[in-house]
């Protein structure tokens, strides 16, 4: 199976001990990418990075990672964008972005982009975010869109999740524009419940559902975080157990990672969504959104 994901990857900084700082990677897609690529699949990533030290040291360790790196630009003029985080005692995060100016804005809309599309409409997977469509310019978002449309029409399966992160839009009604455009040419839906409230006023799961139905989403899965997530037909699926999360970083990502690699098994979507949870449950039991390498490839024998 062919899986193309598209989005942004960034520096990431996390506190290791005292005033010490952790160097590593992250973002809401590569995040999937990675725990994909730890499976065995075969992933395509398409973004863009700059030809500076940073760059070199995120393609060399999503490489590394088993990620298929053919179809990541290089744009001389930016560098990739930085995010630290830090976690609460409940295990929450919180976040300061310097993204603004990232090469990952220019994906789609770089010299090389129509090579790039032309590869990647020949997925049997597409994946992006509201936070792929939040960082691409106009012309990117609108080739986005087109990239999916291509997709489902050779019949791949476009994937989206409504990852809503306010800072990231001029408004409100900028964002509730480019989730609507997305929903309406997405197969699977991914969206959250909190982000949903925040986004679009939902005050329950099956109001999302019906309302990313509604849009043309034809398989919608609503995540409940520590509840579970609500899939049409189903019913609410619970996780395995109840956990007491070390850091929640990268939860949604594990999830959706789990639920799409068991679907494109032939999994049923209940069968998928506990593939989903038990991904997550341990990805949040470790730090960083992305728990180091050799933890995963463990756990995953």
């Amino acid at each position: 199976m062919r899986i193309v994901i598209v989005g942004e990857g960034m520096v990431e900084l996390s506190r290791a001990e005292g005033d010490l700082w952790r160097l590593s990677h992250g973002g809401d897609t590569l995040n999937t990418a990675i725990h994909l690529a730890r499976m065995g699949r075969h992933v395509r990533y398409v973004t863009a990075l700059g030809e500076d030290a940073f760059s070199a040291g995120l393609l060399r360790d999503w490489a590394v990672e088993g990620i298929d790196t053919s179809l990541i630009q290089r744009d001389p003029s930016r560098m990739p964008g930085l995010y630290a985080i830090a976690t609460d005692a409940n295990g929450e995060r919180s976040f300061a972005y310097w993204r603004g100016e990232s090469a990952a804005r220019r994906t789609l809309s770089l010299p090389g982009a129509d090579a790039v599309m032309a590869a990647a409409e020949q997925a049997d997977l597409l994946l992006f975010s509201l936070i792929t469509m939040a960082i691409l310019d106009d012309e990117g978002r609108d080739r986005l869109i087109a990239l999916a449309s291509r997709v489902r029409a050779r019949g791949g399966r476009v994937a989206f999740d409504g990852n809503y992160r306010p800072r990231l839009f001029r408004d409100q009604q900028e964002a509730q524009h480019l989730c609507r455009r997305a929903i309406a040419v997405c197969d699977i839906g991914l969206p959250t419940l909190e982000d949903e409230a925040m986004l679009n006023g939902a005050t329950s799961a099956a109001e999302v559902q019906a309302h990313w139905q509604g849009l043309g989403a034809r398989e919608v899965v609503v995540k409940l975080g520590a509840e579970g997530c609500l899939l049409g037909g189903v019913g609410v699926v619970p996780p395995p157990e109840r956990l007491s999360p070390r850091d929640t970083s990268g939860a949604g990502d594990a999830f959706n990672a789990g639920y799409l690699g068991a679907r494109l098994d032939g999994a049923s979507p209940e069968e998928a969504a506990v593939r989903g949870h038990m991904l997550a449950g341990w990805t949040v039991m470790r730090s960083g959104a992305i728990p180091v390498r050799d933890e995963a490839l463990a756990a995953l024998r």
